[in-house]
């Protein structure tokens, strides 16, 4: 059996002490000294850099020593130390689809409804984020495992509901009716 991840904890120690070091002497949590934390995230360059002054200030605030690995495979790194047994604490996944995966075949830890509704009440989307970290576990349940931090929108698909009324679509709900083509007219809707 293979040990499990946290997939979410590096979006609470982005958020929990970016910024201001004052963040630091504000922090109420755990004392974590003596603790090791390991994370495994795709960050390279200049968001390396960013990234090592939010863990600087997470250290400061909790005690924690952090070690960390980044880089541009680490979507693959994240799945061979979890199927070998051996993941970090933290992982950080660059798109939502592999976290569902590993959630599904037991390789990560859910962090619990507390952690969903603070996401609920806390991101403008609420629900709809919340949504997009729940995933199915080993046993089939849904589990919310992780919340989003430093999202890159890479598409939109915006339309205006008058118009559609207009000329008489419908609303797509799902990727096939958005791509398939309007019969009526013998063209795509977009």
């Amino acid at each position: 059996m293979f040990k499990t991840t946290t997939i979410a904890g590096a979006a609470l120690l982005a958020l929990g002490s970016l910024g201001a070091t004052a963040q630091a002497a504000d922090y109420k949590g755990p004392n974590l000294k003596g603790e090791t934390v390991t994370i495994t995230c795709p960050w390279t360059g200049a968001e390396e850099t960013v990234f090592k002054k939010v863990i600087a200030n997470f250290e400061k605030a909790t005690g924690a020593t952090v070690k960390h690995s980044c880089s541009q495979s680490s979507e693959q790194q994240i799945v061979i130390d979890i199927k070998a047994g051996s993941p970090s604490n933290i992982s950080v996944f660059p798109q939502p689809g592999l976290a569902a995966n590993m959630a599904a075949i037991g390789g990560l830890t859910p962090l619990g409804n507390k952690a969903r509704d603070w996401v609920k009440a806390n991101y403008a989307a609420g629900s709809s984020w919340a949504d997009l970290g729940t995933y199915k576990s080993k046993a089939g349940k849904e589990e919310f495992y992780g919340f989003f931090y430093n999202v890159n929108v890479k598409s939109l698909v915006w339309y205006i509901p008058e118009n559609f009324k207009e000329k008489g679509y419908k609303v797509p709900k799902s990727m096939e009716e958005l791509q398939a083509p309007d019969t009526k007219n013998r063209r795509r809707r977009w």
